[in-house]
């Protein structure tokens, strides 16, 4: 059966007390449970966004070089004629204008940014300010290089949406020049047996504004939004602190849960070139978010999942801290996370290098499903579960002795070869929609029955 049709992978399952009789006497029968949807997101190059462009920050922010080039670029723009440089604007507008959303209020904007270069200049029109704005911002072709590492939750709006049937906001990295990762949004359906559609992506792309930038000891804590006109799919989230400047990575995203409020949260990796670290974005609409750092000893690490609610009256993560094992953490408080005890080691030839998640645990009748990444051979990277107890996450009650999804050989080539890879799947009534990357290229869905999975894993197999 090719891809389009949707390829099956099985695991062996064996009779148990948590999975129940699968065949005769000792046999063992085969369980197919995975079904590969004909749906790919591809990346797109001619998606593209307006950045600011260096040496076009701030001015007092720039090196004695750059900030004489920043000048010399301002001096050369008014030495321009009011008519010729209406003229120049003109023809930027031309060129530009059907690829962004209100560029001249983007060109004020960042002329807005460079006051501080304007206030040693004469006077000047409008359109020479508008036109140096222009000269300091660039197309930035956010996912020129990948599309992959999605999560997946439930959209805030379910008005208007058929009995059985949801919709879902789909989170994904992007990767750009320089190998600069951000966040970008896709919104789509899951219909009654399964079935995933991704709404149609939206020509343009913007980038929020920064409505509030507070200043603290691990780093500055940002509100940004977007305009309410703007598609989900036209929103992309670019670094704005230092310490994301090269990358916001591999967002896990989850509803959230507490006295009946609901809010999307998401842990991510910040990357600054040098180094990483944990931050959490959070909102209530996808329009508006904020990002705070994370503190304390297990926040220095990649790959932090929340649970989607209080755990006796603490919050709790799954993370790694040693780049082999997976550690349960429990906090008092959101921002702060410390210690953490190992629950999961690799255990089975597919994850003797290291185990991690694949994002937040998913609640069901019997537990909480985690899933995981295993790294074996030639870093080949699958895609497993683990099933912990409800009340005390630190229990494994089962574990699948195979891969749910490994590489395909028809879809190994990529970016990074041998790779299947997801930061969140979500349930849906008997099912598991789960979104997952391939070679850190592009991504690619896939439904899993939750009654064969919990049939097909073995009781607790390996050491915890």
């Amino acid at each position: 059966m090719s891809s389009a049709q949707g390829r099956i992978f099985g695991l062996k399952a064996r009779r148990g007390a948590l999975h129940g009789w699968t065949g005769a006497g000792e046999a063992v029968s085969q369980v197919t449970f995975l079904n590969r949807q004909a749906l790919y997101l591809r990346p797109d190059p001619a998606r593209v966004v307006v950045r600011p462009f260096k040496p076009a920050t701030e001015p007092r922010d720039l090196n004695p070089t750059d900030k004489a080039r920043a000048n010399h670029i301002v001096d050369r723009v008014l030495s321009l004629s009011p008519e010729a440089a209406a003229e120049q604007l003109a023809d930027v507008l031309e060129n530009f204008q059907g690829r962004h959303r209100n560029l001249l209020a983007t060109f004020e904007a960042r002329a807005d940014d460079m006051e501080e270069a304007f206030a040693a200049h004469a006077a000047f029109t409008k359109p020479q300010r508008r036109l140096v704005g222009a000269y300091f911002l660039h197309e930035y072709s956010f996912e020129a290089a990948a599309l992959f590492n999605p999560s997946i939750v439930s959209h805030p709006d379910q008005s208007g949406v058929p009995d059985g049937e949801r919709r879902f906001v789909l989170s994904l990295r992007a990767v750009g020049e320089g190998h600069v990762s951000s966040l970008t949004f896709r919104s789509g359906s899951i219909g009654l047996q399964g079935g995933v559609t991704v709404d149609p992506t939206a020509r343009l792309a913007s980038i929020p504004r920064v409505t509030s930038r507070i200043p603290g000891p691990q780093g500055d804590i940002v509100e940004v939004d977007f305009k309410a006109d703007e598609e989900i799919s036209e929103r992309v989230i670019f670094p704005v602190t230092e310490s994301q400047s090269n990358g916001i990575e591999d967002a896990r995203f989850v509803e959230f849960e507490d006295e009946g409020r609901k809010t999307f949260f998401a842990t991510y990796t910040a990357y600054s070139g040098k180094a990483i670290r944990s931050e959490l974005i959070e909102t209530t609409d996808f329009m508006s978010f904020r990002m705070t750092p994370l503190r304390g000893t297990a926040a220095r690490n990649k790959g932090m999942a929340l649970f989607p609610r209080k755990i006796a009256g603490k919050y709790a993560m799954i993370g790694r801290q040693d780049n082999e094992n997976l550690y349960l953490i429990y906090s008092d408080d959101l921002y702060e996370w410390n210690g953490g005890v190992a629950i999961l080691k690799p255990a089975f030839p597919w994850e003797f290098v290291q185990i991690g998640n694949c994002g937040s645990p998913i609640e069901l009748d019997q537990g909480w499903l985690l899933l995981t990444h295993g790294v074996g051979p030639v870093r080949k990277y699958s895609i497993g579960a683990v099933l912990l107890d409800k009340n005390d996450p630190s229990k494994v009650l089962a574990r699948s002795r195979e891969p749910l999804v490994r590489p395909d050989p028809s879809e190994r080539e990529g970016y990074v070869p041998n790779v299947v890879y997801t930061c969140g799947a979500m349930r849906h009534n008997d099912r598991i929609i789960l979104p997952y990357a391939i070679s850190d290229t592009f991504s690619h869905f896939a439904t899993i029955e939750i009654a064969a999975l919990m049939r097909a894993m073995e009781d607790g197999a390996g050491p915890a």
